[in-house]
């Protein structure tokens, strides 16, 4: 039972980092006036690569937390 509790002990701690990497690669979402301005050049300028990226870290991040998640209440219940 020890040795299952540490393999997902150390599950967990790899899935809280990644998310914590995860996050930290998206770009910020701009606020206020002066990001509303720059969001509309962005538009325009980009080539659709970075809103790809963020999609795909957006996805990523969903299932990192899930996997932290449903590993916390795992060990919770252990």
């Amino acid at each position: 039972m020890t040795t299952v509790k540490l393999i997902l002990t150390i599950l967990q701690l790899l899935s809280g980092l990644a998310v914590t990497v995860v996050v930290l690669m998206q770009s910020g979402k701009s606020a206020g006036l002066s990001g509303a301005i720059a969001g509309g050049a962005e538009t325009f300028l980009s080539k659709g690569k970075a809103k790809s990226l963020d999609a795909k870290l957006a996805k990523a991040t969903k299932w990192f937390a899930l996997a932290f998640v449903l590993l916390t209440l795992i060990l919770n219940l252990i």
